[in-house]
């Protein structure tokens, strides 16, 4: 028996409809065309820096890589399922995953 890869999940993803975007959408994320996106802030830059280094880590470990923006006192974050062509659960799991962090 052959074994999926973590790139084969990706694949298999649905695009969620916009109104269950909406629905599942977690705090402090919005959508933009077809990706969700947060701007966390930060007292300062190294914290900022720090909580990218965390996000990059967890994507890897996730196999579902961000967009990461790092600016002085906030990280822009944006989310999408290229393979699937838009948002997917697995961006809603990753959003949720990336707030537990800030908490």
């Amino acid at each position: 028996m052959i074994m999926p890869t973590a790139l084969d999940y990706c694949r298999m993803a649905d695009v969620l409809a916009d109104d269950e975007v909406e629905d599942r959408l977690p705090a402090g994320w919005s959508t933009d065309g077809d990706e969700i996106t947060r701007a966390f802030e930060f007292d300062d830059y190294m914290k900022g820096v720090n909580f990218a280094q965390v996000a990059g880590e967890i994507a890897e470990a996730q196999y579902h890589h961000p967009e990461i923006r790092i600016r002085y006192e906030e990280v822009e974050v944006r989310l999408t399922s290229h393979e699937a062509g838009g948002i997917t659960e697995k961006d809603i799991e990753m959003a949720e995953i990336l707030n537990a962090e800030t908490d």
